[in-house]
């Protein structure tokens, strides 16, 4: 299917979201649900808004190499240059289970700890990818239309607006911005409903999730280099993100010694204890 990225972004800029129905193929949901089988199972989030019935898996990045790709698609990617400045980073990649009877979350935006008033430029770009189909009954996302370009009082504006619930099959993803209102849905069927979610955010911007500490190294210096430096491994012009003056990336290269650690050995210094 044709991509039309004039087409999803004007829904995006109108709606504050779109949906991409082909955002995977059978061999890649299948291998989607294989690398999270290893990982759901164990344990339900900690409090209302993680879901006491809904497993999380962060990270999704250091996991399995298909999410990789998926981080790096290039249709997502082509609405992250349209709508954010490059050199883009991912700031949260993460599996969202939802078991059956789990309660609505609260209606939410996903950059709201970005305190910049509203409404605003888009600071991040959020995707929500089914990996079971989703439906009114399984706990499928909830949005609000339009939400993306209330004021700073849309709290007061969810309590009483229509919510859409996203009804779409495995494998296709719902693309929004950072401030569309949202929230899951509560789950009345009898399976749980597994969904994952790649969100994207301005290169000048802090991240969610730590990654540089998230993934290991040795996982980070095989990716992409353009998940490298996604993930943080990249500059902001001129110069944050830097590393001891240097670019974070040659903490990949091979023998990296840190560098206060190697200017202290090399002046008889000791670091502090």
């Amino acid at each position: 299917m044709r991509f039309d990225l004039g087409a999803h972004a004007r829904a995006i800029e109108r709606d504050g979201y779109t949906i991409i129905p082909d955002f995977m193929d059978a061999v890649r949901l299948a291998e989607v649900h294989r690398v999270l089988s290893f990982y759901l199972g164990s344990h339900t989030g900690r409090n209302p808004f993680e879901g006491h019935s809904t497993e999380r898996v962060y990270t999704l990045v250091a996991r399995g190499r298909v999410f990789w790709d998926i981080a790096l698609d290039e249709r997502v990617l082509a609405l992250c240059d349209h709508f954010l400045l490059p050199g883009c980073l991912l700031t949260a990649s993460q599996a969202i289970c939802i078991r059956p009877g789990e309660k609505p979350q609260d209606f939410h935006h996903d950059d709201t700890f970005y305190t910049v008033p509203r409404p605003r430029p888009m600071i991040s770009f959020s995707t929500i990818a089914a990996v079971d189909a989703f439906s009114a009954e399984n706990g499928g996302t909830q949005i609000i239309p339009g939400s993306h370009l209330w004021d700073d009082d849309w709290r007061e504006k969810a309590a009483s607006a229509p919510a859409l619930t996203v009804t779409m099959p495995a494998g296709a993803c719902v693309v929004f911005s950072g401030t569309l209102v949202h929230r899951g849905g509560a789950n009345h069927s009898a399976a749980p409903r597994l969904a994952f979610s790649n969100q994207y955010c301005q290169p000048w911007a802090r991240q969610q999730e730590n990654f540089l500490q998230g993934v290991p190294a040795e996982v980070a210096r095989q990716m992409p280099e353009r998940l490298q430096q996604m993930l943080g491994y990249s500059i902001y012009p001129p110069f944050m993100g830097q590393l001891t003056a240097s670019h974070p990336a040659k903490a990949l290269e091979p023998g990296f010694q840190n560098r206060v650690e190697a200017q202290a050995r090399a002046v008889g210094a000791r670091l502090p204890e």
